[in-house]
């Protein structure tokens, strides 16, 4: 179960837009093979001091007492939804289960979707890479990832 914190209100959040952001469709690399992508969503743990008692819950795997957040961003690099409050050691896939079913949750457009790390899994409103898989690397090879 998430623990509320205060929030604190940082940066702008905005409401994805429905059309093809001009960053996919006037680009030939990324049009038409990402026209229905609406932005990236990711987690990240943000340090959290916690009472004594519950610390276990918030131990992330790398040792400190964390948050894992969720973050939905659009192409302009605006915030669309961020979940705050759930323990470090909570898995992606929960935070998301968790953000979606919220009534004032992440809601994602018939048809559209965002683009997501493996840890989230396969569903519908999110494409996630296959395991496993290197992708691209040719393309970085002369310039860097």
């Amino acid at each position: 179960m998430a623990i509320a914190f205060k929030a604190t209100k940082i940066g702008s959040f905005k409401i994805p837009d429905e059309s093809t952001p001009s960053e996919i469709r006037n680009n030939p690399r990324f049009y038409p093979y990402f026209k229905d992508c609406i932005g990236a969503l990711d987690g990240t743990h943000v340090r959290a001091s916690v009472p004594l008692n519950i610390q276990g819950r918030f131990r992330s795997r790398k040792g400190g007492t964390t948050q894992n957040v969720l973050a939905a961003i659009t192409f302009d690099l605006k915030f669309s939804y961020v979940l705050t409050g759930w323990e470090g050691n909570a898995h992606d896939s929960r935070t998301l289960s968790d953000a979606l079913s919220r009534p004032r949750g992440l809601k994602i457009p018939e048809g559209k979707y965002y683009l997501a790390d493996a840890g989230y899994g396969i569903r519908n409103g999110y494409i996630t890479p296959y395991r496993g898989v290197r992708y691209h690397l040719k393309e970085f090879s002369a310039q860097g990832p």
